[in-house]
C-alpha cells in the first residue's frame, strides 16, 4: 500500500482542536448600527481624543450582549467509531454539531474533517418549497456532492425509503411536517457518507418509520461509517456508541465510555433537580444515593458474583436497602443489562410504608434466566413515584453492581432474539384444497 494512501488511513476522520465559540447579540436592531459606529468613531478618536475614544468603546460593548457558546472543546474520532454527545438543553450540544457540520463558523479554534459528511440536524432546513419533492432531492443530493448519475441510481430508493406516496411529484409547501422529516431523513442516509452526524433525529415519523431509520443507521454503521450522535436517548447512546462526551455549559466536563458518562450525566441531572428543593444526590462507588435512602447492596445466590447458567435454571438477586420514613410511593426496580448496559427487562416492586423511622429491607426477586447465550449485568434503582403514570418520578438511587451472569448453552431451537416469546403455537397440516397464496 503506498505511504500516502497508509497516512491517509491514519488520520482521524473528525478532529476538533481547541474549538469555542461567541455569540453577539444587540437589544435592538438599532443597536446593529450604533455599535459599529461607536467602534469607528472609537478608532478615528483614538490618537487624537484618547479618552473620548475609550469611553465611545467601552458604551460600544455595553450595547453588545455577549454569551459563550463553547469552550475550548477538543477530540479525534477515528474513523468507523461511533461518539456520542450528551449534555443538558443549552449545553452547546448542537452548536458544536453545526461547527463540525461546517454550519456555523468557529469563532477560534478549528476542525478537520476527512471524508463525506451527512448531517441531520435541522431536517427539511434545506427544502426548496415552491418545487417538488422529487426536485429537492436531485438538489440536495448535488449540495452533497453527488452526480446526477448517482442521484438518478438512488432515487428510487430514496422515494420507497420516505414512503410518502404521490406527494412526492407535490411542492414541499404542501406537505405535513412529519412527511418533510422523513424525505429530508431518506435523502441524507442513502448518499452513503464517509461521516454520519445525527442530531436529535432518529425520532421522525411514527412508529414504523422510527424502526425502519435504526435498522437503516445501524447499516450504514455496519460499513464503517463514522458516527457522530446527540440525543437524549441514553439507550441508544448506548447502542450504537464505544465513547462519549458530556457537555455542561459550553465545556467537555467528561470524555469516556457511555456507561460512565451516563452516570456522571444523570449524578448532575440529579443535582440540579436538587436545587429546585429535592433531596441532595451522594455520590456513592457504584453510582449515587439520595438521603431520602438507597441500594445498600446486591448479591447473588450464595454470594457469588458471577454465575455461569444453562438457559433456564433458576436465579435470586437479594437488594439490600433503606429509606426513610417519610418517604411515600417509593419503588426498588431491579434491571437486567446487556453487555453495553442497554436494559433489556426488569421488575419494579412497591416498597412499603413506615410511620416508625427509617426502615431496612432485604428484597429477593428470583427468576428463570431465559435468556439467549451471552453475559448480563444487574442494576438496581429506587425511585419515588407518587402517580402510576410516572410523570413526576424521582429517582432516589442509581446502583450499579458487578454482578452478572452468564448463559452459556445456546437456545436457538427455542427462540430468536433475547428472550423466549410467550406463545400458544399450532402447528396444522393444510390440504391441498386449503392453501391460500
Amino acid at each position: 500500500m503506498p505511504a500516502d494512501t497508509i497516512a491517509a488511513d491514519d488520520l482521524p476522520a473528525i478532529r476538533v482542536d481547541a474549538v469555542g465559540k461567541v455569540f453577539r447579540t444587540w437589544a435592538s436592531p438599532a443597536q446593529r448600527l450604533i455599535v459599529p459606529a461607536l467602534h469607528r468613531s472609537g478608532s478615528l478618536l483614538a490618537a487624537a481624543l484618547p479618552r473620548v475614544a475609550a469611553r465611545l468603546h467601552a458604551s460600544a460593548h455595553r450595547r453588545i450582549h455577549v454569551h459563550q457558546a463553547l469552550h475550548d472543546i477538543s477530540f479525534d474520532l477515528r474513523r468507523g467509531e461511533a461518539l456520542g454527545i450528551i449534555g443538558l438543553n443549552g449545553s452547546g450540544k448542537s452548536t458544536l454539531l453545526q461547527i463540525i457540520a461546517g454550519v456555523l463558523p468557529p469563532t477560534c479554534g478549528r476542525v478537520h474533517t476527512h471524508g463525506r459528511i451527512a448531517a441531520l440536524l435541522e431536517l427539511g432546513s434545506g427544502f426548496n418549497p415552491e418545487l417538488t419533492g422529487r426536485e429537492n432531492i436531485h438538489i440536495n443530493g448535488a449540495i452533497l456532492g453527488l452526480t446526477r448519475a448517482r442521484i438518478d441510481a438512488v432515487i428510487d430508493d430514496i422515494i420507497d425509503f420516505a414512503d410518502i406516496g404521490d406527494y412526492i411529484e407535490q411542492p414541499v409547501k404542501t406537505y405535513s411536517s412529519g412527511m418533510a422529516l422523513r424525505l429530508a431523513f431518506s435523502v441524507q442516509v442513502h448518499v452513503e457518507p464517509d461521516i454520519l452526524i445525527v442530531d436529535e433525529a432518529l425520532a421522525v415519523g411514527d412508529a414504523a418509520f422510527q424502526a425502519k431509520a435504526m435498522t437503516r443507521i445501524q447499516q450504514i454503521l455496519a460499513r464503517g461509517t463514522t458516527l457522530l450522535f446527540v440525543g437524549h436517548d441514553l439507550n441508544a447512546l448506548r447502542a450504537f456508541c464505544q465513547r462519549a462526551i458530556l457537555l455542561e455549559d459550553g465545556r467537555m466536563a467528561m470524555l469516556g465510555a457511555p456507561e460512565e458518562v451516563i452516570e456522571e450525566y444523570l449524578f448532575r441531572v440529579h443535582a440540579k433537580a436538587a436545587r429546585d428543593g429535592q433531596a441532595k444526590p451522594i455520590r456513592i462507588a457504584e453510582g449515587f444515593r439520595s438521603e431520602d435512602g438507597g441500594v445498600l447492596g446486591l448479591s447473588l445466590q450464595g454470594g457469588a458474583r458471577h454465575l455461569a447458567l444453562n438457559c433456564g435454571d433458576p436465579l435470586e438477586v437479594d437488594i439490600d436497602l433503606e429509606v426513610q420514613a417519610a418517604l411515600a410511593d417509593a419503588a426498588c426496580i431491579i434491571d437486567i443489562l446487556d453487555e453495553r448496559g442497554v436494559p433489556l427487562s426488569g421488575r419494579r416492586i412497591r416498597l412499603p410504608e413506615s410511620a416508625d423511622g427509617p426502615q431496612r429491607l432485604r428484597l429477593r426477586v428470583a427468576f428463570r434466566a431465559e435468556l439467549a447465550r451471552g453475559i448480563y449485568r444487574v442494576r438496581a434503582r429506587l425511585v419515588q413515584a407518587p402517580d402510576r403514570h410516572q410523570h413526576h418520578r424521582r429517582v432516589l438511587c442509581r446502583y450499579e453492581s458487578d454482578l452478572s451472569f452468564e448463559v452459556i448453552d445456546n437456545s436457538i431451537e427455542r427462540f430468536s432474539g433475547l428472550f423466549p416469546l410467550p406463545a400458544e403455537v399450532v402447528v396444522q397440516r393444510l390440504g391441498t384444497d386449503d392453501h391460500r397464496a
